[in-house]
């Protein structure tokens, strides 16, 4: 299913996925309301979606989709930015896909998602591994070590002399620094960024 504000971009999009044999267009919204009411009824493996698709936006209809469990995996095809190619990964998108791109690079970035696989620029990778971390405090990295380890938060407040909620708004800090949504996703971006950095 395809997504875009655009009526030019949807048709030239749809055009595209019609001619080719190894895809099946199921339908179209200009609005991420109308993505979510259809793929909540319809069975849809893949979408394409615009970053900025209204009113929504494509972080917010990412996050609601998280929750669903036969939600499309969802690529974004947006302007070719580190920042928000950056974004639609932390938001959970299967794959970022640059207008500027070849129309076979969105075909073959489409294919790659349905297959399981993710699929981003990877300067992209390389930034979201390395800027975020510079920004938190001492004893923010001290959480997400750990974090990583498998604290609870009563383990943290412990370990700190903290209360749990003061670990609660640490934590959501620490979050949106590294524009993750939860801790198993917190976790993760601290494997990865070690790994980057040859420290394992």
């Amino acid at each position: 299913m395809l997504a875009d504000n655009n009526p030019l971009m949807l048709t030239a999009m749809s055009e595209i996925f019609e001619r080719d044999p190894r895809f099946s267009l199921i339908a179209t919204s200009s609005t991420a309301e109308g993505f979510l009411g259809t793929v909540m009824r319809m069975p849809v493996q893949v979408g394409v979606i615009d970053w900025n698709l209204p009113a929504l936006g494509g972080a917010k209809l990412i996050e609601v989709l998280r929750e669903q469990e036969s939600a499309p995996r969802l690529v974004v095809y947006g302007d070719e930015s580190s920042e928000t190619s950056r974004k639609a990964m932390s938001a959970g998108a299967a794959g970022f896909a640059a207008r500027s791109g070849s129309v076979e690079r969105l075909l073959e970035t489409c294919l790659a998602v349905a297959n399981g696989q993710m699929v981003f620029p990877f300067l992209d990778v390389r930034k979201l591994q390395q800027d975020p971390i510079e920004q938190l405090s001492r004893r923010e990295r001290s959480l997400l070590e750990a974090l990583s380890k498998g604290s609870t938060n009563r383990d943290l407040a412990q370990e700190f002399g903290i209360s749990p909620n003061t670990v609660k708004f640490h934590l959501s800090n620490l979050f949106d620094k590294l524009s993750v949504k939860n801790r198993a996703q917190a976790i993760a971006f601290y494997y990865a960024n070690r790994a980057a950095k040859g420290d394992f």
